[in-house]
């Protein structure tokens, strides 16, 4: 039997069969369900929960006391902050089984998540957003926007780099005060990088 590529913690439980990309760091208390799937060198923190059925992109990190749970599809490269919370019902009764009615989240490419945040079930968030320690987000949300507030509601722009975009260059590009990097408005809700692709990861 070959040896894991990946690390389990001795107090965390992964139950078969699931998959488990090499790299990946499980550690305390967790408990990885049956048929998740968890990508490449990916950390999850104390007390981490993955329903069966979830999709966990590679090099996502999880901190402490997060539960992921069905119908939450994170892709590569997602922050989500210590206990920050994912739903999947909109109308949830102890009474009433609702398994069929789990609505997806998806949390596309490079997203931020901050501690406490709330993401309500239904939404997807744009590439490279920022949510706001303590916001609940209960809608779409644009790429590279900054969310804060409950409701939450958008405050301006962030770039891949996780700085908050504020100078403009003589183009009129919003410029990335660590990077240097431009972004350009097509319309009031969309930005987009103009130095390089979305949907590549950032130079390592």
């Amino acid at each position: 039997m070959s040896e894991k590529k990946y690390y389990v913690h001795p107090s965390a439980y992964v139950d078969e069969p699931c998959t488990i990309g090499p790299g990946t760091k499980i550690w305390h208390f967790c408990h990885v369900m049956a048929n998740a799937s968890i990508g490449e060198n990916c950390n999850l923190g104390q007390n981490v929960f993955v329903a069966s059925g979830v999709v966990i992109g590679c090099n996502v990190k999880i901190q402490n006391n997060v539960s992921v749970y069905a119908g939450v599809v994170l892709e590569d490269d997602v922050f989500c902050g210590p206990s920050c919370v994912f739903t999947n019902v909109l109308n949830p009764r102890s009474q009433i089984v609702r398994h069929s009615e789990y609505q997806l989240t998806l949390v596309r490419r490079g997203v931020t998540i901050g501690a406490n945040a709330t993401l309500i079930c239904g939404a997807t968030i744009g590439r490279y957003a920022f949510i706001g320690a303590g916001a609940m987000v209960r809608g779409d949300v644009p790429d590279y926007a900054l969310m804060l507030g409950v409701p939450a509601v958008q405050k301006g722009w962030m770039s891949r780099h996780g700085q908050r975009l504020v100078e403009r260059n003589e183009a009129g590009q919003l410029v990335c005060p660590e990077s240097g990097w431009r972004y350009a408005e097509s319309e009031p809700t969309v930005l987009c990088c103009l130095d390089w692709p979305e949907d590549e990861p950032l130079p390592r």
